[in-house]
């Protein structure tokens, strides 16, 4: 058969020892890394932080190789569309915005921002997270899940960030125009701990972006795709979420692929 099909017998008996490249058992190591970094992760990271997750290993390879393979191995980041109330039609009246959408700081405790969101359950139909968000590094500083919407979940919210950071003398508070953020109770808290209230402008979503993405967030990498019970087990998946993973394990790309915690820590030991 070698004879009439003009092929080397060593050809033909080298065909029963196939054996793997080492370029593709090193993509098979790769792989099975990738793998273990995604499910780590419960599927939330994407090419960009897995490949820098592999370069801090001291694995050298590119991004297009690393969406390469999990394009191959059918690995992707779970996403989907965020929801979105329907804003009030009733008209607000315009107070000060110390932000101005400047959204860089020198150190910690220097600017915060804040806002509410909408977390469903079965039993117990919407629930309200506030949240309070550092914006040098990007840590939530301080929130409050209840089920309602009242002044009182922004109080707390707020009571709880600033006992855990105790923040000096300056920081500027920037929330939307919601009521419950001016609302003469709240506005009393903010006074009490000496915090410069920054509100943004009717209908501008821009002004408060960075609280706004980290509940976006929440809703592609958690919320989305889990249906709580009731309250009490949308609240363990809150704190779940916001103190085990996002907080002290999810890494940021604004922040040099570091946790908010880690910089969180690092501004204070050069305090």
């Amino acid at each position: 058969m070698c004879e009439v099909l003009t092929i080397p017998r060593s050809s033909h008996y080298n065909s029963f020892k196939k054996t793997v490249s080492n370029r593709e058992q090193e993509n098979q190591e790769l792989t099975k890394e990738i793998q273990r970094i995604h499910s780590k992760s419960r599927a939330r990271y994407g090419a960009p932080k897995i490949h820098k997750i592999l370069v801090n290993k001291g694995c050298y390879l590119s991004l297009k190789r690393v969406q390469r393979l999990m394009k191959k191995a059918g690995i992707r980041s779970i996403t989907k569309k965020k929801y979105r109330p329907y804003p009030s039609k009733g008209k607000v009246v315009q107070l000060n915005n110390l932000l101005k959408r400047d959204f860089s700081t020198q150190t910690i405790n220097e600017k915060w921002v804040a806002d509410i969101t909408y977390i469903p359950t079965l039993r117990d139909g919407w629930c309200y997270l506030a949240s309070v968000l550092d914006l040098h590094s990007k840590k939530i500083v301080g929130y409050s899940f209840s089920r309602s919407m009242t002044s009182e979940l922004v109080i707390e919210a707020l009571q709880n960030a600033y006992t855990a950071q105790k923040p000096r003398q300056g920081l500027i508070l920037h929330t939307d125009l919601g009521s419950q953020y001016t609302s003469s109770e709240f506005t009393q808290h903010v006074r009490k701990y000496e915090i410069k209230q920054s509100f943004s402008q009717k209908g501008c979503p821009y002004d408060n972006a960075c609280i706004e993405s980290f509940h976006a967030i929440l809703k592609k990498e958690e919320v989305y795709h889990t249906q709580y019970t009731d309250y009490s087990a949308a609240k363990l998946a809150m704190f779940q979420f916001i103190e085990g993973w996002y907080n002290r394990n999810r890494i940021h790309s604004s922040l040099g692929y570091q946790t908010p915690q880690a910089i969180e820590d690092q501004m204070r030991k050069t305090a």
